[in-house]
């Protein structure tokens, strides 16, 4: 065996080898532990007990299915998605309503959607954070979702088929009606 510096191996080779070689799932949770905490409270969880209760469960899950995950996917993008799922199962399980957090970058997030759902110059300035936010937990779930990926998580059309598991076009389908919404939702606010 080469003498290979772990922690500069690709997530892909490391979740082919930690099944085997248990001390690399290690890497996987420092690699990834403070994102899926990001994303799982962007997607709405409140309670930082509940965010680490999901995220405890999303690591399990994953080193438990490690043998399944298809190195034709990014590991990345698989790990999300059990993320996801995760997620979604705490709503349902707990029949809470998703709440709107601040994000560290908002401002960076809300003038990408602002860009790209095409707001008016002249009412980019009266439209502040807690409204965009407020508009995006007020989607349903799905749509919720993909904005959450594509603007906060910075994630490809790509990768957001590869998370959500559906075809890319639907992921640019259910994007723009996720602008469309919000657009009118910011509307009713101006």
């Amino acid at each position: 065996m080469r003498n290979v510096a772990f922690h500069d191996m690709k997530d892909e080779e490391i979740a082919q080898r930690a099944s085997k070689e248990r001390f690399l799932f290690g890497i996987i949770v420092d690699r990834y532990a403070a994102a899926l905490e990001r994303y799982i409270r962007r997607m709405g969880v409140g309670n930082q007990e509940d965010i680490h209760d999901i995220l405890q469960d999303t690591f399990l899950k994953t080193y438990r299915n490690l043998q399944q995950f298809d190195m034709d996917l990014k590991f990345s993008s698989w790990l999300y998605r059990i993320a996801h799922n995760e997620t979604i199962s705490f709503f349902r399980r707990t029949n809470i309503r998703p709440e709107a957090h601040y994000v560290e970058d908002m401002e960076k997030v809300l003038e990408s959607i602002r860009a790209d759902i095409d707001i008016e110059k002249a009412t980019q300035r009266s439209i502040d954070i807690e409204q965009i936010m407020n508009a995006i937990q007020d989607l349903e779930s799905r749509l919720r979702s993909i904005v959450v990926l594509r603007y906060m998580e910075q994630k490809s059309y790509r990768e957001i088929s590869d998370i959500l598991h559906i075809p890319e076009g639907t992921v640019a389908t259910l994007l723009h009606k996720a602008k469309k919404r919000i657009k009118t939702a910011l509307g009713q606010n101006i």
